[in-house]
């Protein structure tokens, strides 16, 4: 049997988890607040344990009742925060952040601010769920964070925009012409006012011509076929619909992403360069305007169909290099800044090598972080650069995600 200890939650933890000590043990449980004091049942070796909530013997100022009934009853894993109040969610990723650079990457900060969204519900424009057979139906829905295997069946998720979670009812209500699969994994997304569907999963789909008919809310219909790569199987124009053909990928809540776009233009275009690295740019984003305030600008992307997208409307004299960013900085640089946007594992370590040996060095490097330790650990590679600004933006309420805006200078 666990054992149960009693434990005053200090803070949260990068993955949402309240931590507190027990004898000199650190122990994470989820569901807590900072300033709780509960009992939790633990088990765990070393230094570490994992804990399991069992009562609130004292509850934070900032503990809440959490308003979506999955959060509890089902112990959906979608988001972590529900049960803290707005203000403690900005407090716990400001100390995430920084906790984050001190800790992993030996810098000492102070408090960085951390912008809050306008919306803290139905924010997202796009719900990614597990499907599942259930009693010879579909059912589509998300993971209990204390059980990844098992999936429930999501009613609501009242962090998503209300339309996609229409479309996704939509989209079950013709789940009969879905390919046969042992289980399949689809997401919803609305971008530039039209909706689009990707699912993934399945050796055949026969039936796809059908599902695209019975549900014409749907602007696109993609599909992952087991083993291989997205590929677009139908398309419509949706009224009103401003869609950038072939470029899937969109920030899930545009009115932070539109704030957190902004104060990087304007933070590179504080320095006024004449030559700029766009790595990780996508489709351009913030590379096209850069070029066209008249800096000189070298996107550099992975994916095909967003740098083709780039390079059509980059202006003359700027291009895209379709990449690997190891591959391509060497032949980019020298550059006055250079922007980082990598995924969550952050940048290669050649690209922090290379930035290092860069002779001259750019005067500034911004670097787009989701996931705070890779950031640090990232930092921690780059000595020749001090940090000059930590900004976060809450792109992700009710969850423990944050993106920051790190400006590093030579």
């Amino acid at each position: 049997m666990s054992p149960v200890v009693t434990l005053s939650v200090e803070s949260i933890a990068a993955g949402g988890d309240g931590v507190g000590r027990s004898n000199g043990l650190v122990v994470f449980v989820p569901r807590t607040a900072a300033g709780d004091i509960v009992t939790a049942s633990i088990a765990g070796k070393g230094q570490f344990a994992r804990g399991s909530l069992r009562t609130v013997t004292r509850p934070s100022p900032d503990r809440i009742d959490p308003p979506c009934p999955h959060y509890t009853r089902d112990r959906c894993g979608g988001c972590q925060l529900q049960h803290v109040t707005y203000r403690g969610q900005l407090a716990a990723k400001q100390r995430i952040i920084r906790d984050a650079i001190e800790r992993i990457g030996k810098r000492r900060i102070g408090e960085p601010e951390v912008r809050a969204s306008s919306a803290e519900w139905r924010y997202r424009t796009k719900l990614t769920l597990a499907i599942r057979r259930r009693g010879g139906n579909w059912i589509a829905g998300l993971r209990a964070y204390d059980d990844p295997a098992r999936v429930f069946s999501l009613a609501d998720c009242p962090i998503t925009e209300r339309g996609v979670v229409r479309v996704w009812r939509d989209v079950l209500r013709a789940a009969g012409h879905f390919p046969e699969a042992a289980e399949l994994r689809g997401s919803v997304r609305l971008s530039d006012g039209a909706y689009t569907f990707t699912l993934e999963g399945g050796a055949r789909w026969t039936k796809h011509e059908e599902f695209f008919a019975a549900v014409p809310s749907l602007s696109d219909l993609w599909w992952e076929q087991d083993g291989r790569g997205p590929a677009l199987l139908h398309s419509r124009e949706a009224p009103g619909s401003r869609k950038k053909p072939g470029i899937s990928f969109a920030q899930v809540n545009p009115a932070v992403a539109a704030e957190l776009h902004a104060h990087v233009v304007a933070r590179a275009l504080s320095y006024s360069p004449r030559r700029v690295v766009d790595a990780y740019s996508g489709a351009g984003a913030t590379a096209i305007p850069l070029a066209r305030s008249g800096a000189v600008v070298t996107a550099i992307e992975l994916d095909q169909l967003a740098s083709d997208w780039c390079a059509r409307h980059l202006p003359e004299g700027s291009r895209a290099v379709r990449a690997r960013v190891e591959d391509a900085l060497p032949d980019a640089l020298p550059a006055d800044v250079v922007l980082l946007n990598p995924p969550r594992a952050g940048i290669d370590d050649a690209v922090s090598s290379q930035l290092e040996g860069a002779e001259p060095r750019p005067r500034t490097l911004i670097y787009v972080s989701c996931n705070p330790a890779t950031l640090a650990r990232d930092i921690s590679r780059l000595p020749s650069y001090r940090i000059a600004g930590v900004v976060g933006f809450d792109m992700f309420p009710q969850t423990a995600h944050v993106e920051t805006v790190c400006e590093l200078v030579a």
